[in-house]
């Protein structure tokens, strides 16, 4: 800025003495031309008057009249122009004299024609002092003349130095510029290398941690599904464990109490009583056993299948909240491996439990079909719907349970609003492998089939007669603690 500001400065000063010189240029041309003009007047003049001897005819006394009426003003200019001149104003005072003292003998040379005649006048000129009276004044007019001249080229050859030093200050200051421009240059690109590095240094930060952020979140998902896997493994194995060791032992204790009881119900009716309490007891805690083998590992989905499964806890899903649940199976669902249809029986478990606590819903359809080499379970309702971000809430744990559930077996989870917006649906795929249902397979699977339908509609085998009753055991649903409908 200071250098721009110095540039225009010189170029005012620059067109500052331009326009004095131009006007000293243009003051001096007019000193010379009223100079001549003063000298082109006495010498018309002059010549008039001759003419005006020789002719007698008054025409010829119009320049001496103009002359003499035109003098005085242009002196006056004069004076006016070169008041900066002492020297050329002295000049021009004697120059004044000379004029007028010539145009005063031209008309006392009038005079003398008038009243003596034409020989009078012959006789002053051979004198000869008018032709003196003229070089005189035409030597002072060429003297003013030329020192107006040397005047205007003096001033011309300052002006041409103040102009030559003016465009090298300026060609200095434009080679100061661009050092300037060539400097501010070089810090800009030093700036923007330095910029560019420090955006790869961090862009390189940044892929390392997201790099760091995805492996430590593939360890944390690989640990969740672990534990999944894990869970059920281990539901499944106390299951196993309940049914098979508990419930032989309740069983055992279970006969031996109606052994007793028959024994003493005619010597003692109140230990028989007081056994008949204890059976009770034994019986409800078959019961217990039951449902705490339900919700471990549902014995449903590993003797009839996920299809089985599925529509008897729509059907118990629906009795115990009072809602229209509605299961849809097409085509072979039950080819599914043993985790595929744990996994897909929990998602649906957990949809469901979401459905009856959040979506005040009256309608929920569970669909399950063949898809794309895989099973596709589809849980839908005519709730308040979803939000967008309720997968990425940390404290959406059975929505991210759902999702680690499917891709632990290579699936895929999917939570959005249903059709229009209206409602939630949740749509799960897991792959199943390509398995071929045989002929023997087929009758094996029916024959065990109808092992469970008679063993459901028979008296329990771990609960006989003996236990005061031959009608068989219902299982009811109830809200566990935490929040699922347990059987």
């Amino acid at each position: 800025m200071l250098i721009l500001v110095l540039n225009g400065v010189s170029l005012v000063r620059n067109l500052d003495s331009l326009k004095t010189s131009n006007t000293k240029q243009a003051q001096a041309d007019r000193v010379s031309s009223r100079l001549q003009y003063v000298n082109l007047l006495v010498t018309d003049a002059d010549s008039g008057l001759r003419g005006y001897f020789l002719s007698g005819s008054d025409t010829y006394l119009g320049p001496l009249r103009t002359a003499e009426r035109e003098l005085d003003g242009q002196f006056a200019t004069l004076k006016d122009l070169l008041a900066d001149n002492p020297s050329q104003l002295k000049n021009l005072a004697q120059l004044q004299t000379l004029v007028r003292r010539r145009i005063g003998l031209m008309n006392e040379a009038l005079g003398v024609y008038r009243h003596g005649g034409l020989d009078d006048i012959v006789a002053i000129s051979r004198a000869q002092e008018d032709q003196v009276r003229m070089d005189e004044i035409r030597l002072q007019v060429v003297v003013m003349t030329g020192e107006q001249n040397e005047l205007l080229a003096a001033r011309s050859a300052a002006f041409y130095d103040q102009y030559r030093r003016t465009a090298l200050l300026g060609v200095g200051i434009n080679f100061a510029a661009i050092a300037v421009l060539v400097l501010f240059y070089n810090l800009i690109r030093r700036g923007f290398r330095l910029r560019l590095a420090a955006e790869r240094a961090l862009q390189h930060s940044n892929d390392h941690l997201e790099t760091l952020v995805a492996d430590r979140t593939e360890q944390l998902s690989v640990l969740s599904r672990h534990l999944i896997s894990l869970s059920e493994e281990e539901k499944a194995h106390l299951a196993r464990e309940l049914h098979d060791e508990m419930g032989a032992n309740l069983t055992a204790i279970g006969m031996v109490l109606s052994s007793v009881g028959e024994q003493l119900k005619d010597s003692h009716p109140e230990h028989a009583a007081a056994l008949g309490c204890a059976r009770a007891t034994l019986h409800e805690t078959l019961q217990l056993k039951r449902r705490i083998i339900e919700d471990l590992r549902p014995s449903l989905l590993d003797n009839m299948g996920l299809a089985a499964a599925l529509q008897s806890y729509c059907e118990d899903f629906a009795r115990a909240t009072r809602l229209d649940c509605e299961a849809l199976v097409e085509g072979e669902a039950d080819s599914a491996g043993p985790m595929q249809a744990i996994a897909l029986f929990r998602i649906a478990q957990e949809a469901l439990n979401n459905a009856a606590k959040y979506a005040q819903a009256r309608h929920v359809v569970v669909h399950l079909a063949r898809e794309g080499g895989g099973l596709a379970l589809e849980v839908s309702d005519d709730g308040v719907g979803i939000p967008p971000d309720a997968m990425r809430r940390p404290k959406s744990h059975g929505l991210l349970g759902m999702r680690e559930r499917a891709l632990l077996l290579g699936g895929t989870l999917k939570v959005e609003r249903g059709v229009n917006g209206v409602g939630t649906s949740v749509q799960a795929w897991v792959p199943v492998p390509a398995m071929e249902i045989g002929a023997e397979t087929l009758p094996n699977q029916e024959q065990a089939q109808e092992e469970m339908r008679e063993k459901l509609s028979a008296p329990a085998a771990d609960a006989p007669m003996a236990l005061g009753g031959g009608a068989p055991v219902m299982r009811v649903p109830r809200p566990s603690a935490d929040g699922h409908t347990r059987f």
